[in-house]
């Protein structure tokens, strides 16, 4: 299940769970949480048995063909609960939430098969850092 998570960006456990998704630079990570504080990105947690063990950031755009679109800016799962489908449960429940047409992602080449797996099209944006490919992953919900 996944609750909003921004009040509580300043518990060790949430950031700890963000510093997964981000760079791990302390200062990476403080930028992060207050970028989080101070827009309009939501941040939601999963919660398995009580405890947050993954969470997911993003932004809703409108765009010009009038699809409802996410942004995907971070995901996360606790290193210890990874390989259990809480990452698929995560996307699943955010679509749910959400209802969006599309979801975007950009991510590197370590998790761009995770998006592979539930159906989002790869494309990729070349080296956008040095040594560092970027791919662009979109998923078209289909409305049934």
């Amino acid at each position: 299940m996944l609750i909003d998570i921004k009040p509580r960006l300043d518990e060790a456990g949430i950031q700890e769970l963000l510093g997964y998704a981000t760079f791990p630079d302390p200062e990476r990570l403080k930028k992060t949480v207050d970028q989080y504080k101070n827009n309009g990105s939501k941040l939601q947690g999963y919660e398995s048995e009580g405890e947050i063990i993954g969470l997911i950031g993003y932004s809703l755009m409108d765009n010009a063909t009038g699809d409802f679109t996410i942004k995907l800016e971070h995901i996360a799962v606790d290193p210890e609960e990874r390989g259990k489908g809480f990452g698929r449960g995560i996307i699943l429940e955010l679509l749910e939430l959400e209802k969006p047409n599309v979801l975007l992602a950009e991510t590197d080449e370590e998790a761009v098969d995770f998006y592979r797996s539930l159906g989002f099209a790869i494309a990729s944006l070349g080296e956008k850092y040095p040594g560092v490919e970027r791919f662009q992953c979109t998923f078209f919900v289909d409305e049934e």
